[in-house]
């Protein structure tokens, strides 16, 4: 699980169970980042101020203020990717915790490689590509300046709107999107709402780009939103 040429990036931890604390510790030490830990919101806020770490894991359920305020301050501030903790059946917060700024939510109990992995997801996300960048995926093939999107080395053949639904959930990889950040994005403040819309825009998507085995590159996070996978 270590991570390679690790930087020792920083990430702030804050949750007010001293069992987890630990354990985040060193799952956060085996995969080459260091934690800087806090066990209420507002010492995560001061030790984020004094530190300035690269990235931030809250728990949503914290002694003083909550997780979905603490995302709210950081965001007044500062752009640092933020993943929340949560607990089963949390939809409602995971959903204010995203509109306050969160990037994204790992749901307790949790694996350390699906910590990890979306924390290296959120990290890669703060360098975005530049607009003539070729992203590849997976057999997925998306040149942003030609507007092109090849699947297994054949052009596939995408509505504009489509397209940049596409390219929104690309640049953003692995980063969970609410449907309301993606219908505002893509369709405009008008359409936050609209799921309906979303919905079948996605549907084509799937069918047009992904294998018939089953959905491998676009995938569902029930009521909250979607994120692009490989």
């Amino acid at each position: 699980m270590t991570r390679p040429n690790a930087s020792r990036a920083r990430v702030l931890v804050c949750d007010d169970e001293t069992q987890i604390l630990r354990a985040l510790r060193v799952i956060l030490r085996d995969a080459g980042y260091e934690a800087l830990l806090a066990s209420t919101g507002e010492e995560a806020l001061d030790v984020a101020a004094v530190n300035g770490p690269d990235a931030a894991i809250v728990d949503l359920v914290l002694p003083d203020i909550d997780g979905v305020e603490v995302c709210r301050r950081l965001r007044e501030w500062s752009e640092l990717p933020i993943i929340v903790l949560s607990a089963v059946g949390d939809e409602d917060a995971k959903v204010r915790a995203l509109a306050a700024g969160a990037d994204d939510y790992v749901t307790k109990p949790f694996g350390p490689r699906e910590l990890v992995a979306r924390l290296q997801a959120v990290l890669r996300r703060s360098g975005a590509e530049p607009e003539d960048a070729v992203i590849e995926a997976d057999g997925l093939e998306l040149d942003l300046a030609a507007h092109v999107v090849r699947r297994n080395g054949t052009e596939v053949h995408l509505t504009p709107k489509e397209f940049e639904l596409l390219r929104l959930l690309v640049r953003n990889r692995g980063r969970l999107m609410t449907h309301r950040e993606l219908l505002t994005t893509v369709w405009g403040a008008g359409y936050g709402e609209d799921t309906q819309v979303l919905r079948a825009h996605v549907a084509n998507l799937r069918r047009k780009i992904e294998p018939a085995e089953g959905p491998r590159y676009i995938r569902t996070d029930p009521g909250v939103g979607y994120r692009f996978a490989a």
